[in-house]
């Protein structure tokens, strides 16, 4: 494993955490409001014209935005520090 992937897999999500011998996946939701409106408009516009011949093969890339919006979470934000998602207020 290079070092490049190595950093690049220390630094992905989900991260884990072990606890008693049982692992769990956190997964902080940083994709909200209208980005995740159109990540899941662009990623069915992309698989439909795909699958009706429209566009080449390349248009199955469409399932990436389609699942980083239905999920709310987009492994490129968590590597650059980005969230879209509305800030919560304390009362």
């Amino acid at each position: 494993m290079t070092t490049v992937t190595y950093i690049a897999a220390i630094a992905a999500y989900p991260a884990a955490i072990v606890n008693n011998r049982k692992t769990e996946f956190i997964m902080k939701t940083n994709v909200g409001g209208i980005d995740k409106v159109l990540r899941i408009v662009v990623g069915i516009a992309l698989i439909t014209m795909t699958a009706l011949g429209m566009i080449g093969a390349w248009g199955w890339i469409g399932v990436v935005p389609l699942l980083t919006g239905i999920f709310s979470v987009c492994p490129a934000y968590t590597l650059l520090g980005m969230n879209t998602c509305p800030v919560k207020k304390n009362s």
